[in-house]
């Protein structure tokens, strides 16, 4: 599988809502970051869906190398 793109180099904080799903975009190439608009299609790439447990704030990663995809685990530090 090709590397994906790193978007940004910085977490992306999105307020959740308990219980609905969100489709992280794993390419880089998304316009609408962190989240997928599709633009992974013919890359190999497939969004990855995240169920909120909590209504709250999350970190989602956009620099796309994160060991706890989708959520941000600072390894945009180290690129």
């Amino acid at each position: 599988m090709p590397e994906p793109t790193i978007a940004r180099k910085a977490p992306v904080k999105v307020a959740v809502e308990a219980g609905k799903t969100y489709h992280w975009c794993a390419c880089g190439k998304s316009a609408n970051q962190p989240m997928c608009d599709g633009s992974h299609k013919g890359t190999g790439f497939v969004p990855l869906a995240y169920t909120a447990d909590a209504t709250g704030e999350k970190w989602f990663c956009a620099c796309k190398h994160s060991a706890t995809k989708p959520l941000c685990d600072g390894t945009h530090k180290k690129l």
